[in-house]
């Protein structure tokens, strides 16, 4: 297996991003239910570094994971960043516990969130800053308006969307420009087939979420299985390779918080699944 994906294939995020379209999320390198530190902190620092090493430039996190424990883990792994690297962060949850989030898209909410990122990434301007959620309770056009606000003071470079539908990212488009899309997606959930389509048409990035989700597909004998073992790979990493292989604008961002888990994702890039395999796995 090659030791870095540096030639990988690339994605350009609003025009002037260009990362390679395997990602990381960083959500696991916390505790058990996304909530306080992670149970062997030295092992996610060197995960977060061995990201790096390995050639993937686009880390995706959140204020909400942990809270905060994420996005400061990675400033005290990686800070001062390489030049190319993309941190994409989101602001729009409160936590109540592992495994509880709860929507605030209130606008004195998501300058705090911003500002908070900020300061625990040691950063002046987010390149990718993502609404989270949309809340019910506020217009998704009185959200998406504070990210512009905050836009146009420098302390965002992009704005992108999280676990939207067509719909709302259309109301989104009229005031903001959108740059990417990052909705749950994998093999055996393709709900966001048709906000996909809109995000190639566009020219949009749509990131992932959960990409690793194969449900029964990963049943010993079944196609996952036999794909994977023709290949000498990992159902994982097919799982991964059919995300990549799906659209040019897939950015999937599988996460973990074992360096051996991360360089057996990683194997993904060099995956190239036939059409008959891509296409058995799609039906």
């Amino acid at each position: 297996m090659a030791n870095s994906i540096e030639n990988a294939a690339t994605f350009t995020l609003g025009g002037d991003l260009q990362v390679r379209r395997l990602g990381f999320g960083a959500m696991r390198v916390t505790g058990k239910g996304v909530w306080h530190e992670p149970q062997d902190h030295d092992e996610c620092i060197r995960v977060l570094r061995r990201v790096v090493e390995l050639g993937i430039n686009l880390i995706d996190t959140a204020d909400a994971y942990g809270p905060e424990v994420s996005e400061r883990l990675i400033a005290e792994a990686l800070y001062p960043y390489p030049q190319d690297l993309v941190i994409a962060t989101k602001g729009g949850f409160l936590r109540g516990g592992p495994n509880n989030w709860i929507p605030e898209g209130h606008p004195q909410h998501l300058r705090e969130a911003l500002e908070g990122s900020l300061k625990r990434l040691k950063l002046e301007r987010i390149d990718l800053y993502q609404l989270h959620t949309v809340d019910s309770r506020v217009p998704i056009e009185e959200s998406v308006g504070t990210l512009v606000d905050m836009q146009k003071q420098g302390k965002i470079r992009h704005i992108a969307l999280c676990n939207v539908d067509a719909k709302q990212l259309e109301r989104a488009q009229k005031i903001a420009t959108i740059v990417s899309v990052q909705n749950r997606y994998n093999l055996s959930d393709r709900s966001s087939e048709g906000v996909i389509d809109i995000c190639e048409r566009e020219g949009l990035g749509f990131l992932p979420w959960f990409p690793l989700a194969t449900g029964q597909l990963t049943q010993p004998g079944g196609k996952l299985d036999q794909v994977a073992q023709s290949h000498g790979a990992t159902q994982s990493q097919v799982a991964l390779a059919w995300l990549l292989q799906r659209s040019p604008i897939m950015l999937p961002i599988p996460g973990t918080s074992t360096v051996k888990h991360l360089e057996e994702n990683f194997g993904a890039a060099q995956l190239q699944l036939t059409a008959d395999e891509f296409r058995t796995l799609g039906a």
